[in-house]
C-alpha cells in the first residue's frame, strides 16, 4: 500500500483505428489501486474521420483538425462527467492522449495533435497531455505506454501473462513474476489495414464480426512473404507508425477479392502476434486481449490456434476491454502528476524509468 489518497481522473484515447473517442473515469493512487468507473465512446462521423486521415504524416490543415479534435474531446469529457455525476471540481486531472499523426521514434519524432490548454479551459479540469514526448526525446520509442497500467490491473493474476491490445496497431505487454518484469512492444499491424481495406472494397468502416475475412480464402504464399518483413526480426522494444506497412500491404493484396484480401490481412495480424512470442522472456500462460480486435471472431480464433494457450477477452476478467486504453491514459496522467515513471527500459527502450507529460492548469 502507498498510503496516497486516491485521485479521480478521466482518461481519453483517440486510437490509430480512428473509430472515435474513448473516455473513462478511473480512481487510482497511481500505483496498485485502480478502480474503473463509467466510460463512453463517441464515434467519429465519416467526414471528420476523412479530415483526420488527411493530416496523417503531419500534412494538410493540422491546426484546424487539432482544434476540432480538441473540441470533440471536450464534448466527450463533459458528457462523461454528466453521466458519472461528477462536477469539474470533483475530477483531479484529465489524461489527454490526443491523436497520433506521425510516429518516427528512430528520428526522434512523435506527434500527437490535441491542444491541452484549450481542453483544460473548455472542461474546467487540469489536463496532462504530451505523454510520449519526454520518452522519445530521451531516445525511447514513445510507445507503448499502457504497460504500467496493465501491470497494475494484473496484480492478482498468475504470471507470466501477456496483455494484447488489438487497436489499429497491435501491442503486447509481457508481465513476468518479478515486480519489475515488464517487456512491451508493438507486434505489428492489427485493425488498421483491415479497416482501410474494408473502406476501399466494400464501403464499410470495419469487418463486422469478421464476416468478410471468414468468407475469404487465405493465400499462404503471400502471408509467408509478409512475415519476412524486417520489422519482425528487430529486437524489442520497438514501435510502429499506423501506416508503416501500407505500401507492403498494398502490394500483397493486389488482385485479391475483397474477401480474400480481408482473410490475408486478418491472418497477418495473427501471425504478427505469433512472431512476437519469440521475443518474450518466457511463454505466457495466458493472453488477455483488449481493443476492438477482440470483437473479431476470426482474429480471436486465429490467435487461439497459433498461440496454443488460453486467449481471453479482457471483459471475461471484469476489465473493460473497450475502455482500457482510455483508463490507461487517466492512470498515466495521475502518475505524471505524482512524478512517477510512465515508461521503462523494457517497455519503450528508454535509458531509465521516465516520467512525462505536460500539465495545463484549468485556469492557465
Amino acid at each position: 500500500m502507498t498510503g496516497r489518497d486516491p485521485i479521480t481522473a478521466i482518461g481519453l484515447m483517440s486510437g490509430t483505428s480512428m473509430d472515435g473517442i474513448d473516455a473513462a473515469v478511473i480512481i487510482t493512487d497511481g500505483e496498485l489501486r485502480v478502480d474503473g468507473g463509467p466510460a463512453l465512446t463517441i464515434p467519429y462521423d465519416e467526414p471528420f474521420r476523412a479530415r483526420l486521415r488527411s493530416v496523417l504524416g503531419e500534412r494538410g490543415d493540422v491546426a484546424g483538425v487539432e482544434a476540432e479534435l480538441t473540441d470533440r474531446h471536450a464534448v466527450a469529457v463533459r458528457r462523461l462527467m454528466d453521466m458519472a455525476g461528477l462536477a469539474p471540481g470533483e475530477v483531479d486531472v484529465v489524461g489527454f492522449h490526443g491523436h497520433t499523426i506521425r510516429h518516427e521514434p528512430d528520428r526522434g519524432i512523435t506527434r500527437q495533435i490535441g491542444d491541452g490548454a484549450r481542453l483544460a479551459a473548455a472542461v474546467g479540469v487540469d489536463v496532462v497531455d504530451g505523454l510520449r514526448y519526454a520518452d522519445v526525446a530521451a531516445g525511447g520509442e514513445g510507445a507503448p505506454l499502457a504497460p504500467a497500467y496493465h501491470r497494475a490491473l494484473a496484480g492478482g493474476l498468475e504470471r507470466p501473462l501477456a496483455v494484447l491490445n488489438l487497436g489499429g496497431v497491435g501491442n503486447v505487454t509481457w508481465i513476468g513474476p518479478g515486480a519489475d518484469d515488464l517487456l512491451a512492444f508493438d507486434t505489428g499491424p492489427a485493425n488498421a489495414p483491415l479497416d482501410d481495406w474494408c473502406r476501399r472494397t466494400i464501403g464499410a468502416s470495419h469487418d463486422a464480426d469478421g464476416a468478410l475475412a471468414a468468407a475469404g480464402r487465405l493465400d499462404a504464399e503471400r502471408l509467408a512473404r509478409l512475415v519476412e518483413h524486417p520489422y519482425f526480426s528487430r529486437r524489442p522494444p520497438k514501435s510502429l507508425d499506423r501506416d508503416e506497412f501500407a505500401a507492403v500491404l498494398s502490394t500483397a493484396t493486389l488482385g485479391l477479392s475483397a474477401a480474400d484480401g480481408a482473410a490475408l490481412l486478418a491472418a497477418f495480424s495473427v501471425e504478427a502476434v505469433a512472431k512476437a512470442v519469440g521475443w518474450l522472456p518466457s511463454p505466457p500462460a495466458r493472453w488477455i486481449v483488449c481493443g476492438g480486435g477482440r470483437r473479431n471472431p476470426v482474429l480471436m480464433a486465429g490467435l487461439r490456434d497459433r498461440l496454443g494457450v488460453p486467449v481471453e477477452d479482457a471483459d471475461a476478467l471484469g476489465w473493460d476491454g473497450d475502455a482500457l486504453e482510455a483508463q490507461a491514459f487517466g492512470y498515466l496522467a495521475v502518475r505524471s502528476r505524482l512524478g512517477l515513471p510512465i515508461s521503462f527500459p523494457g517497455t519503450t527502450g528508454a535509458p531509465r524509468p521516465l516520467t512525462g507529460g505536460r500539465l495545463h492548469p484549468r485556469r492557465g
